[in-house]
């Protein structure tokens, strides 16, 4: 399947440069995640590879053949709107069949496929109905096999399951990937959802403000955020950050929160980057890796007493929201043992020393 690449991108719209000297390069069979907030550019970017956006410097290339300045139909890709886009006219059949006449396919090749895709999807009993005779995940489904049949082996996908509610976001989430399991071929998805992301990616491009501030595996992204908007963006709830200054005592590098009187031994840490005495930094760490008292194995673990906030269950899990150094920290426990808690004024928890991640304070970036 067709690798994919970004070589210095600019795209500006007036005088406010939206993308500036984007570099990105995409394996053969990969199903790339472009994700980020509202306005980051990650639709924008996606748009350029499409041709339905000019850039304005730079090169894009699809299995090393320069793109940048072709016609969409010329690119050799398919494309999978957030609207579906579907011709309210026209039957699933004639819907799917659109892409393929405009293309010059025979009548015969053009059956083949619809039914090729149809048995794909399992949509094969709503080839004769109309879309307004569809529910959101058929019309959903349509607009895939409308992609699908085109044959490529580039597809795109700009925040398809954004219009469906939570149990069919879940649903073609699963078949979205199943269909990138069978067929391998490359995908660019954008969303905003970081569920999606993390599960359907096999990597992501994590963006704000047209510039990608990390590119990695799912775990790359989730356990080693390069900077803190990234761990804040990423994961739900938000790692949890603690304002620290390191100091040198003796032969041991210690993070100090002088707020609250926190001291966390960074003999652990391994530094991408290194840090000096008296550097401020934001210390960070997941809910699920503080642990309570019931389960911790005290060896290489700092304690902390904190004040219960209140609770958050939802099934078999549960959040309890703790104050550590005025700030309001979550820690992941077992939602049976949740109102078992409720009763405390505060809870021992442990962070396990191995567990850390140290950012610097002024610009963000991982140490």
């Amino acid at each position: 399947m067709p690798s994919i690449a970004f070589n210095n991108i600019v795209k500006k719209f007036g005088a406010l440069t939206v993308i500036e000297n984007l570099n990105l390069s995409i394996g053969d069979g990969e199903f790339l995640v472009l994700l980020g907030p509202s306005g980051c550019g990650k639709t924008t970017l996606l748009n350029l590879l499409a041709g339905l956006l000019e850039i304005d410097d730079g090169e894009i290339l699809i299995d090393e053949r320069d793109v940048s300045y072709l016609d969409p139909k010329d690119r050799g890709l398919a494309m999978v709107f957030q609207s579906y886009a579907l011709y309210p006219t026209k039957t699933v059949r004639g819907n799917m069949n659109f892409g393929l006449t405009s293309r010059g396919i025979s009548r015969a090749e053009a059956d083949k496929r619809i039914a090729w895709a149809a048995k794909l999807l399992q949509i094969e009993h709503l080839l004769d109905r109309k879309p307004s005779q569809l529910s959101g995940g058929q019309r959903q489904r349509v607009a895939i096999g409308r992609a699908l049949v085109k044959q490529y082996g580039v597809c795109l996908f700009d925040e398809p399951l954004s219009n469906l509610d939570a149990k069919l976001r879940n649903e073609m989430r699963m078949e979205i990937k199943k269909l990138h399991n069978q067929l391998r071929n490359t995908v660019v998805y954008v969303t905003h959802d970081q569920v999606e992301a993390m599960t359907m990616a096999t990597k992501i491009a994590v963006m704000n403000k047209g510039v990608i501030q990390q590119f990695g595996t799912p775990d790359e992204i989730y356990n080693e955020p390069a900077n803190l908007f990234v761990a804040d963006f990423v994961g739900s709830p938000a790692m949890n950050l603690l304002d620290c200054v390191v100091r040198q005592e003796g032969s041991d590098l210690v993070a100090v929160d002088e707020k609250d009187s926190i001291r966390i031994n960074l003999g652990e840490y391994k530094w991408k980057v290194g840090a000096d005495d008296g550097k401020p930094v934001k210390i960070g760490f997941r809910a699920e890796e503080l642990l309570i008292e019931e389960r911790v194995d005290a060896g290489n673990t700092v304690r902390f007493d904190c004040p219960v906030e209140y609770f958050e269950k939802s099934g078999p899990d549960a959040f309890a929201f703790l104050t550590m150094s005025g700030k309001s920290i979550a820690v992941r426990i077992d939602g049976r043992d949740a109102n078992r808690y409720r009763g405390k004024p505060a809870l021992p928890v442990y962070l396990p020393l191995t567990k850390l991640n140290v950012f610097d304070a002024p610009t963000g970036r991982r140490l």
